[in-house]
């Protein structure tokens, strides 16, 4: 199901940039090129249509993102808050970290001086 939902938002991204190219600020983009004499389709309409695309696309994009994350595999039990790089030192017997001492002891007090 995630592999699914991910294919399906990479193609939600994929339209809604083309939505978003097509379009134009100043009211040019693609809703320009039909200025011809025989159009199914008005200027407006055009443009009014890509502009609800752009909105159900963002928010079909969010939707699928949420439901991305629920759907997400997950592992339960301890080595879920390992990370990649402790399971390869626990695998290789690599010695866990110390806390480093002070110079001279292992309290941190001044050593008495000698002559």
């Amino acid at each position: 199901m995630y592999t699914f939902l991910t294919i399906i938002i990479i193609i939600v991204c994929v339209l809604l940039i083309l939505a978003v190219l097509a379009q134009n600020s100043k009211g040019g983009g693609l809703a320009s090129g039909f200025t011809g004499g025989s159009q199914v389709m008005g200027v407006r309409k055009t443009a009014d249509f890509l502009e609800k695309a752009t909105w159900y696309l963002a928010i079909g994009l969010v939707v699928l993102c949420i439901a991305t994350n629920f759907s997400r595999p997950t592992k339960a039990g301890p080595e879920q808050t390992e990370s990649a790089a402790e399971k390869k030192a626990k695998e290789m017997g690599a010695p866990t970290q110390q806390a480093p001492t002070a110079p001279g002891g292992d309290n941190g007090a001044p050593q008495p001086a000698t002559k």
